[in-house]
C-alpha cells in the first residue's frame, strides 16, 4: 500500500509506530467516549507473548461498549484487583450496579477486597453466569484475529503497546466515540485531530 503511493518503509518503522502510538491513541481516545451503562461483563482470554501464555482481561458493558482492558502475567485474584481498578478510574466508565463473570473464582475476592477499601460500590450484585457473558467473549474475537496474524507477540511490553491500539480501534470502530456523524472519514478526520495532523 505504501510503495503504491511511492513511499517505502520497512516493516519495522511500522511496528515502532505501533509500539509508540497505540498507548498515545489510547489514552487520547478515552476522553471523547460515550458513557458505559452500569451492567458490566467482564471475562478473561488466553495470549500468546513470547511463546507462553498470558491473560487479557477485559470488560464491557450490556450493549457490547468497552469499559477497559488490562493484560496480566497472571490469573489470580491480585490481577483482576488491578483490571477493576484500572477500570474504575476510566473516563467513560458508570459505576457498575452489577458485574456479571465466569466461575472464576478470582472475581468476587477482588471485588469484595475493593468494597472493603471502599474503592467500588458496596450494593453491587455479582452473577457468575457464564451464558450471560456470551457478549464479552464474542468482543474476544476481534481482538484474537488481529493478534493471531500477527504471528505471536514478542514481550509484555510490547504487547501492552500493540493490545493498547487495536483496543482503541476497536473502540473507534465500534462507535464509541462521540461523534455526530458516524462515518470512516469523521473516524480518521478525528484520530488526525487527536495527533494534531491537518485532515
Amino acid at each position: 500500500m505504501m510503495e503504491e503511493r511511492g513511499l517505502s518503509l520497512a516493516h519495522t518503522t511500522i511496528m515502532r509506530w505501533v509500539h509508540q502510538y497505540g498507548p498515545e491513541l489510547d489514552k487520547r481516545v478515552r476522553r471523547h467516549l460515550k458513557s458505559t451503562n452500569d451492567s458490566w461483563r467482564v471475562d478473561e482470554t488466553y495470549v500468546k507473548v513470547k511463546g507462553q501464555w498470558m491473560y487479557l482481561y477485559r470488560a464491557v458493558d450490556s450493549k457490547g461498549n468497552t469499559i477497559d482492558f488490562h493484560l496480566s502475567k497472571t490469573r489470580d485474584h491480585r490481577a483482576a484487583k488491578r483490571f477493576f481498578k484500572k477500570a474504575l478510574q476510566s473516563f467513560h466508565v458508570s459505576k457498575p450496579r452489577v458485574i456479571t463473570v465466569d466461575k472464576n473464582p478470582a472475581y468476587p475476592i477482588a471485588i469484595e477486597e475493593l468494597k472493603t477499601e471502599k474503592k467500588m460500590p458496596v450494593g453491587i450484585q455479582i452473577r457468575q453466569v457464564k451464558y450471560l457473558n456470551n457478549i464479552v467473549e464474542q468482543d474476544h474475537r476481534f481482538i484474537k484475529k488481529r493478534v493471531r496474524s500477527m504471528l505471536g507477540l514478542k514481550s509484555f511490553r510490547t504487547a501492552k503497546s500493540i493490545l493498547s491500539g487495536i483496543e482503541a480501534m476497536h473502540i473507534i470502530k465500534k462507535g464509541q466515540l462521540i461523534l455526530r456523524d458516524k462515518s470512516v472519514q469523521n473516524e480518521v478526520k478525528f484520530i488526525h485531530q487527536l495527533f494534531g495532523m491537518a485532515a
